[in-house]
């Protein structure tokens, strides 16, 4: 090694599948399978395509919710959207995870 060159980290990268693997591919609204993504803010409504304001959900949910808020088309996020860490994708590599690791792994993976 002649000298080192640091590159910076840049972040998970924000898509479709990314989001589903933050939210283990299950609708944020409901609990049910997610088959679709949702701007928690529509972007018609001044809201941005960023971690915070996607989320995983089922066709039925996202359909319900059309253009609106969640609060104003009855619906409630179960879990606040957040950016994963970067090491997301080792937990998502790996899977045969004893169920007993997932409470700390899930931790690891919000933050």
């Amino acid at each position: 090694l002649s000298y080192y060159v640091n590159v910076p980290y840049r972040g998970v990268s924000l898509s479709r599948r990314t989001v589903f693997i933050r939210d283990r591919y299950t609708c944020q609204y409901c609990g049910g399978k997610a088959e679709s993504i949702d701007h928690v803010i529509p972007r018609s409504r001044g809201g941005e395509h960023a971690w915070e304001n996607v989320v995983a959900a089922c066709r039925r949910c996202n359909a319900r919710k059309m253009n609106k808020l969640p609060s104003e088309a009855g619906l409630k996020l179960k879990r606040k959207p957040v950016e994963p860490h970067d090491h997301i994708w080792i937990f998502s590599l790996a899977s045969d995870i004893h169920p007993t690791w997932e409470p700390y792994l899930e931790a690891a993976l919000v933050g």
